[in-house]
Parts: structure tokens; C-alpha cells; sequence
């Protein structure tokens, strides 16, 4: 399925599909869209969004989202995906696996945003022309042309040697890293009724998996909740906590540190496809 690095078939827009919806991969579908590719974020079903107020994910339930004046709007077929890529007026957001995906042909670039963090890692190199790897675990001419780190000690582009295995460090808000998110005890249905942004006090019970109460660990804003009525699994983050009562609303908008990934992201396809000096995609004659 590769062919030579520069070409791009006339008449479109370069194709990119970024696997995971969450706020990581919807920060790179954004500077991708403003870099000039048609962009579809494909849901990965066993990841879901805790970020979601921070992502393009809720499109697939609402039929609409926007982050930073970029809409995103639900494709269900091959044929809307298709049409999202030639009329480029927002991303799309699918439930379409990377297997029926390639049925739309030539990939241009394809990105693995899923920060699986511990997942076994694929050589999805054949698939598309370029591809990017974000997040542990991955090494370049293994599994992907080029790599990004995304520890927040050490964000940037990976051209060998394989990315930092996860160390379970959370770039700290308030001085609070891991202790601010809530985990499921155990696998089960997580409900609900709470909402991203809500005010909670430590303790404070925030919703139930598998009938077992889930409780905030901290006092502070919700920045992050998993969308009610999802089978979950054991240890999954199902809330975070910005113990900053006072801030401005960190759960809205792409945030810093994806902000960085998603540049880095963009600094390496620039590796190897040789971007123009405005950030547009270069396209060979």
C-alpha cells in the first residue's frame, strides 16, 4: 500500500486517519486539519474518553463537537468518510476499526493516538504511506516510520531507540499528579449523573461501578468523567479532579501538554514529508 513518500493523488485533500478519540489524538487531528489533510478519528471501543469535554469523542453520541472553533461531526459509513474527506469542512469521528478503514485506499498518514499505555505494540507501518506512533513503547522502522515521545519530561520526536515505557507520572496541577483521578474498584457498569466542570468535594460520591460507590478524590472541579452507562474495566481512570477551585476551567480546549504532542506530531511528519515554511501540506509535482 506505500507508494513514493511525496506523492498525493491530485484532486484531494491528503488523507490522515488518527486512531483514539481521545484528548491527545483530537489535538493532533486539530493541527492536522489546519495543516491541510482530510482527517477521520477512529473511537477506540476499549479506551474510553476521560477527557471528553477536551475531545472530538462525544460527536459519535451527540452528532456534533467542537474544540478550539473546529467541529467534528459523526461519519457511520465508508462512503461519509468519503465525503468528509473531499468537502474538509470539519474531522470526522468514527466507529470504524483501521481494518475497514483501509478499505478506503491509499492512506496518507496514519497516527496511533491511542496512548495505549502497556498495550502490545503492531507494526502498522504497511498501511500508509507515513505513520506516526504516540506514546510508550513504540520503535521507529519496528512498528512505525517515526515515533513521538509523550512523557511530559520528554515530549518530542523520536527518530530511533523505542519511546519511554509508562512510568505512571501525571504532569502534577496544584502539586496533585496520580491522587487526583478515581479508578473502578473492579469491572462493571459505571453510572453517573455528574458532569464535567461540577464542583466536588473529597469523598464525595460521584457515581457507582458495579453498584460499588466511586468516590472524588479530591475537592475541586471535575476536569475529566467517563460518559455514563459504560462497561468498564478494573483500574480504569473514570474521573479527574483540577483541585484548583480558582483557575480558569482547565477541562475546556486543548491543553498544554497536548498542545506540545500535537506539535510534535506535526515536527514529524515535517521529517519526512517536508513541510512548507507556512505549515501546509507540501504536495509534490
Amino acid at each position: 500500500m506505500r507508494s513514493e513518500t511525496h506523492f498525493i493523488p491530485s484532486g484531494r485533500a491528503p488523507v490522515a486517519v488518527v486512531l483514539g478519540t481521545n484528548d491527545v489524538a483530537s489535538a493532533v487531528a486539530h493541527r492536522l486539519f489546519h495543516a491541510g489533510y482530510g482527517v477521520v478519528l477512529s473511537r477506540d471501543p476499549g479506551q474510553p474518553v476521560l477527557r471528553r469535554s477536551m475531545a472530538f469523542d462525544d460527536a459519535l453520541v451527540t452528532g456534533f463537537s467542537e474544540l478550539e472553533g473546529l467541529a467534528a461531526r459523526p461519519a457511520d459509513t465508508l462512503v461519509e468518510v468519503l465525503r468528509g474527506f473531499t468537502e474538509r469542512s470539519c474531522v470526522m469521528v468514527t466507529a470504524l476499526e483501521l481494518g475497514e478503514l483501509l478499505c478506503l485506499g491509499l492512506i496518507d498518514l496514519l497516527v496511533d493516538a491511542r496512548m495505549r499505555m502497556r498495550g502490545v505494540k503492531v507494526d502498522i507501518r504497511p498501511y500508509a504511506r507515513l505513520t506516526v506512533g504516540l506514546g510508550p513503547g513504540f520503535t521507529p522502522g519496528r512498528h512505525v516510520d517515526v515515533a513521538v515521545e509523550t512523557a511530559p519530561e520528554a515530549i518530542g520526536v523520536l527518530r530511533n531507540g523505542t519511546t519511554l515505557p509508562a512510568h505512571g507520572r501525571s504532569t502534577p496541577l496544584a502539586g496533585a499528579g496520580r491522587e487526583r483521578f478515581a479508578r473502578a474498584a473492579g469491572a462493571g457498569l459505571w453510572e453517573t449523573q455528574a458532569a464535567i466542570g461540577d464542583r466536588v468535594t473529597r469523598d464525595e460520591i460521584i457515581g457507582t461501578c458495579a453498584n460499588l460507590a466511586v468516590t472524588a478524590p479530591l475537592t475541586g472541579h471535575l476536569r475529566g468523567l467517563v460518559r455514563n452507562g459504560i462497561d468498564v474495566t478494573g483500574d480504569l481512570k473514570l474521573a479527574e479532579v483540577d483541585p484548583r477551585l480558582d483557575a480558569p476551567p482547565s477541562w475546556l480546549g486543548i491543553s498544554p501538554r497536548a498542545s506540545r504532542i500535537a506539535d510534535a506530531t506535526l515536527d514529524a511528519v515535517r521529517t519526512v514529508e517536508g513541510l512548507d515554511a507556512g505549515g501546509r501540506v507540501g504536495v509534490a509535482h
